[in-house]
């Protein structure tokens, strides 16, 4: 099994209709270079969704990307310092199709103002390989034909000629 090697990302964007396929792409070809193709699709459209939504409401058009990959989970995370932009009236549709596409979402304040909406996919096990069930290996006990004869180690001194104690229970 191959093990995974944590991974860091950062990419700060002017945002505008015409980088959102530009940084889809960006995003896209790092995951295939950390070997998660799978996680190429649902990354990059919830990228292009906020992407276009930050478009769209946000006076400040600057955010910052940022991914990290620890082996078992991606998250994707998108900053931006826009105080006047609001998730819970501006991007409620955008989050709520965030949230249905991935294992987990949230969205959280700076001291500053700016505002930080992250999203994350598992790795989902077995999806580039399949696991083939192999046979049972046979037992030791299976495997031989007929019983090994061992002498046996005496544990207990015999019981003393006179003893009428064991004599009711044979």
């Amino acid at each position: 099994m191959k093990t995974a090697v944590p991974c860091y990302y950062h990419l700060d964007v002017e945002v505008s209709p015409e980088r959102v396929g530009q940084v889809s792409r960006i995003l896209a070809a790092h995951l295939r270079h950390w070997d998660l193709d799978n996680l190429v699709a649902p990354v990059c459209r919830g990228a292009e969704l906020l992407l276009r939504a930050i478009d769209q409401h946000a006076r400040d058009k600057h955010t910052s990307i940022e991914m990290w990959w620890n082996g078992q989970h991606l998250i994707t995370a998108f900053g931006d310092d826009d105080p006047e932009l609001r998730p819970d009236q501006d991007l409620r549709a955008c989050l709520a199709d965030i949230a249905a596409m991935s294992d987990g979402w949230g969205c959280c304040a700076s001291e500053t103002g700016a505002k930080i909406i992250w999203f994350s996919q598992r790795a989902r096990a077995g999806e580039r390989v399949p696991l083939v069930p192999l046979p049972p290996e046979p037992f030791l006990s299976t495997g031989l034909k007929e019983p090994r004869r061992h002498r046996v180690a005496v544990l207990a001194a015999p019981a003393p000629a006179g003893d009428d104690s064991l004599e009711g229970s044979r």
